[in-house]
């Protein structure tokens, strides 16, 4: 390589980190700011009813807050716990296009930015950290959202179990996706508000709620 094109390369490099540095200076002033705020919005991660029965007793403290449930229960269970818990269904959204819990992530993240949200309380299960943790702190993290997490401990045996290959392929998926969503943002066609589900049509079809819910159906 002649020297003309080396010096052009080391410009190109130092330029790239530059910027990359700019980036998370600004990323990280923005994080401090954010983690001072209050919530200004819950994101459920779907896997056990638990969750959905946790989120419903807060929506009751909270009613201006709103709730995104990302590929929880089936839609009459989430609305059977809301309505149990005399809870309001305003603010509460279901996505289900998520198939995973990168899903969940990747698919929720372009709603909590439409919110504009700040600061999430991440609320999941002892087992499914710490992946659910760094994922959330990744993925929502590099577009400027804190993350909180609230705890919620599942009855019986739980429905995911966390190992290290699965940790490890998640957390190295969400690096990826940090930088590559800077430039796209999916869109899922499966959102709604709770308060348009029809319990009716439901009921004509069928559908089955986690024993633990204790739902009745």
């Amino acid at each position: 390589m002649n020297p003309r094109r080396q010096k052009f390369l080391r410009l190109g490099i130092l330029g790239f980190c530059l910027i990359i540095g700019i980036w998370l200076i600004n990323l990280t002033l923005t994080l401090q700011a954010a983690a001072k705020k209050p919530v200004d919005a819950l994101f459920v991660l779907g896997g056990s009813i638990t969750r959905e029965i946790h989120v419903a007793e807060l929506a009751k403290q909270y009613p201006q807050i709103p709730i995104l449930i990302s590929k929880g229960s089936q839609d009459p269970c989430i609305l059977l716990i809301f309505q149990r818990a005399k809870a309001s269904l305003e603010n509460v959204w279901v996505e289900k296009c998520a198939d995973s819990t990168f899903g969940n992530f990747y698919y929720s993240l372009p709603i909590l930015q439409k919110w504009q949200a700040h600061k999430v309380l991440l609320i999941t299960s002892p087992t499914h950290l710490p992946r659910a943790q760094w994922m959330g702190q990744i993925i929502l993290g590099a577009k400027g959202i804190w993350v909180e997490l609230d705890i919620v401990k599942e009855k019986g045996i739980p429905g995911n179990r966390e190992n290290n290959f699965v940790t490890a392929l998640d957390v190295t998926r969400s690096l990826l996706w940090a930088i590559i969503g800077q430039f796209y943002s999916p869109q899922c066609a499966q959102v709604r508000p709770l308060s348009q589900v029809n319990l009716v049509e439901w009921k004509a079809k069928g559908f089955k709620c986690e024993r633990q819910g204790n739902l009745g159906y």
